[in-house]
């Protein structure tokens, strides 16, 4: 892309995309029942906890777009480069585990959507058909057909989940209950907390890089661009978080506080009840679209960052590593089947101990990491350059996000031993 294309260009709209698919992404069955066990436990009070964690995960996908757009290399390549190689052999741990697991999780919360709307099949075989078919599409279309695939799957679910909320809470009834009742609750700190970490995604923020890449987006020129787009994305991510927790703030208050699924199961059910078959249907395609988002995306983003590895590891020049990550790569087919295929044996059986504490071990490191990584190497003007060196703002925002990962890190490791 050339640097013709600025905000307020006629390519605009046209050229924005990679952030809408990185955000909905990371929009995923997990924020759904964070923010509805949380606005069922504690309503409006918590509203604000959704455009805080948008707002801090613009900053981390900012920052990662700047050091790109300013040194040519993805912030992977930058890590272990700069930073060492040791990066590389924990990063590719968690990378293999975390794909496991989420993506053994994005199976099944596919299967449980899809279930809820045509119920002859089981959930078991509806998330066996998600995973395949979204392995097909990732493999038969490029990047272009599945943005524009994800920007229809991410209008379904707002208009799906945003009408059920505008209906049952409007607007002036929110704001004003929002504005009332803001407030940190009681023993609520550590659901706020799990809304902000929460809202759009973690390891698939990575991905960005490379769908920078699949856009042609390159160059200092594009980082105005390159915020519009996350701007918007992230902006959307907001007004979404909101929406959730309002419908489970509107529905399921009265009814107590429910955690996991059964607080998005029982939200669906009440919407329908108050709102007739159509709010039932429109909360249930909404809830089916946002996880379907979510495992299209990650089987098409997190293979490059597993080939970015590999070169590296290979120690590959620049243009060879490039020529890797790419969809045609047999890396990349490689690590898309072991996202689609073995991770299914999640759906027959409990997810094996050691595994889960290995991932929540390393996983709990990631976040910090990456909030810390940024906020170093975008301070250094001699390798950004002085153009594109972050400033105060900026830095606030990472340190921010610093503080609030490394806590839930801690918290995670904690439990986890």
């Amino acid at each position: 892309m050339s640097g013709n294309d600025s905000p307020g260009s006629p390519g605009l709209l046209r050229q924005i995309g990679p952030g809408l698919v990185v955000a909905a992404t990371g929009l995923g069955a997990g924020d759904l029942v964070a923010a509805a066990a949380a606005g069922s436990r504690y309503g409006y009070a918590v509203v604000w906890a959704a455009v805080v964690g948008a707002l801090l995960k613009y900053s981390l996908n900012e920052g990662l777009a700047r050091w790109q757009l300013a040194t040519g290399t993805t912030l992977i390549e930058g890590w272990v480069l700069r930073l060492g190689r040791w990066v590389q052999y924990y990063f590719l741990v968690y990378l293999v585990l975390w794909s496991f697991i989420v993506g053994g999780a994005l199976i099944s919360a596919c299967g449980l959507a899809a279930h809820a709307i045509a119920p002859g099949l089981s959930v078991t075989a509806w998330g066996v058909i998600h995973s395949v078919a979204a392995g097909i599409l990732v493999l038969l279309g490029g990047y272009r057909s599945f943005e524009t695939i994800m920007k229809v799957f991410i209008g379904v679910m707002f208009a799906g989940l945003l009408t059920c909320a505008l209906l049952i809470a409007p607007p002036a009834v929110t704001a004003t209950r929002s504005i009332l009742d803001a407030s940190i609750p009681s023993g609520g700190v550590g659901f706020i907390l799990g809304i902000i970490g929460g809202v759009g995604g973690s390891v698939t923020l990575l991905s960005y890089g490379y769908w920078m890449r699949e856009k042609g987006w390159e160059g200092a020129q594009c980082l105005r661009l390159a915020r519009t787009d996350l701007g918007v994305a992230y902006g959307l991510t907001g007004i979404f978080g909101i929406a959730v927790i309002v419908l489970s703030a509107a529905t399921l208050t009265a009814t107590g506080a429910a955690g996991g699924n059964a607080a998005v199961v029982r939200m669906g059910k009440v919407v329908g009840d108050l709102l007739g078959p159509f709010g039932s249907w429109a909360f249930r395609i909404g809830f089916w679209a946002a996880v379907s988002t979510s495992i299209l995306g990650v089987w098409q983003g997190v293979p490059y960052l597993f080939c970015d590895f590999v070169g590296l590891m290979k120690r590959l020049k620049p243009d060879a590593q490039r020529a890797l990550v790419s969809t045609r790569s047999p890396w990349y087919r490689g690590f898309l089947a072991y996202l689609a295929l073995p991770t299914m044996a999640l759906l027959f059986f409990q997810r094996p101990v050691a595994v889960i504490v290995a991932y929540a071990v390393a996983g709990s490191l990631f976040m910090p990491f990456l909030a810390a990584t940024l906020l170093y190497m975008n301070s250094r003007a001699d390798w950004v350059g002085p153009r594109l060196r972050s400033r105060w703002a900026t830095n606030l925002l990472l340190i921010l996000c610093l503080l609030l990962f490394g806590y839930l890190g801690f918290d995670q490791l904690r439990q986890a031993l």
